[in-house]
């Protein structure tokens, strides 16, 4: 097949599933095709079954706020001719979906019929979507739509009960590739982030409120006061100053490390002894999976999709949202015995295991393949 991939290009979840999901659909032998502003930060290897193609969004002094969608509609409908693209998949409803649809529109006065697939991720819906303003915009959009997935039952739920959904919801969740999370590292690397007898807890996100970043400032907080520990801070966002502020408050600035956005996340994780995640909310909780494909088990709030992925006493601990010292409890319980670390290290990566890539990407090829029979049958 050709297909069209449309995403946010960033560090964020949906811009690195979509991305791993264009990589390994080209693995499999079909032509895919990149359409966004900007390279995605993951795809590094561009080649005959793997395409980028760069919106460019033209300053006009009449726009206060550039017309992206406008742009990106356009391209789609360029590329679409130029490559023969035979079907698209965007990942978000708005503005993704939204503007898919108007190039769907555009290519069939030209008598080309371009299916839509659209993959919800959650700030979509949960947060935008929700809104008055977009909420019009978001449910035709994902009614527009020839195929509809979410990347948790979660999500799904909250989609159905925040919308006048018509179309059929495929949950379809996010993955993880395990290969890539074998350990090639070695003990003296692991030194340059903590000694011997200190534990280290890891946190990466995008810094917004709902991350909590004061929470897991809080848990590890509390964790130190009993294991040596080191924290290590993964990303960008607006919460980072004011959690190095907390950390000097607290008397722990010498024990946390501020990393900002790495590409080193597996070197950080391979390392990692525990994670801690206590969003107030997560559509599915990509990062606690890939902590649990490094074999590092997960401290995080019972909220949204988390619970589909971290399973209680199993790879981790949940908690509600916001109960510091229940998650503080449950990961002082984990770190305090080597051989109770240990199982739960094992237990993280054999459930890891069941969302490999390997598993997931045919559900989204039975996907492709139903859309197009289904549109097909319509001409």
């Amino acid at each position: 097949m050709k297909i069209g991939i449309v995403c946010y290009p960033t560090f964020g979840g949906s811009g690195v599933v979509a991305t791993e999901l264009g990589i390994e659909l080209s693995k499999r032998g079909h032509e895919v095709h990149f359409i966004t502003y900007k390279q995605p930060v993951r795809l590094e290897l561009l080649g005959s079954n793997v395409h980028f193609h760069e919106v460019n969004v033209p300053e006009y002094p009449l726009f206060h706020y550039q017309p992206y969608e406008l742009a990106l509609s356009s391209k789609l409908v360029d590329m679409a001719k130029l490559h023969e693209i035979e079907i698209l998949h965007v990942h978000y409803a708005i503005p993704h979906a939204y503007a898919a649809y108007m190039a769907k529109k555009m290519l069939q006065e030209e008598g080309i019929y371009l299916p839509i697939v659209t993959t919800l991720h959650g700030t979509d819906i949960t947060l935008v979507g929700s809104h008055p303003f977009y909420k019009t915009a978001v449910t035709f959009s994902i009614n527009k739509s020839d195929a509809v997935t979410s990347v948790s039952e979660s999500l799904k739920n909250d989609t159905l009960r925040l919308f006048n959904v018509k179309n059929q919801i495929d949950v379809v969740t996010n993955f993880i590739d395990i290969s890539k999370h074998i350990n090639h590292f070695t003990d003296c690397q692991r030194a340059m982030m903590a000694s011997d007898n200190e534990k280290i807890i890891t946190h990466i996100s995008n810094f917004r409120k709902v991350k909590r970043i004061p929470d897991v400032i809080k848990i590890f907080y509390n964790i130190q006061k009993q294991i040596p520990a080191k924290l290590m801070m993964v990303g960008e966002g607006p919460e980072k100053e004011p959690a190095e502020q907390l950390c000097k408050e607290l008397g722990i600035e010498d024990k946390v490390v501020f990393f900002g956005n790495s590409n080193e996340i597996d070197r950080i994780l391979c390392f990692s002894d525990l994670f801690v995640l206590p969003s107030e909310t997560e559509s599915f909780g990509l990062a606690a999976l890939e902590a649990m494909a490094s074999g590092v088990p997960v401290i995080s709030s019972n909220s949204g999709g988390i619970p589909e992925v971290n399973i209680q006493g199993v790879s981790g601990y949940l908690s509600n949202v916001g109960d510091v010292e229940d998650m503080s409890k449950n990961a002082i319980s984990i770190l305090k015995e080597e051989t109770t670390l240990s199982k739960f290290k094992a237990q993280a990566k054999t459930e890891a295991m069941k969302f490999d890539i390997h598993k997931i990407v045919p559900q989204y090829e039975a996907i492709y393949q139903a859309t197009l029979t289904k549109c097909k049958s319509l001409l």
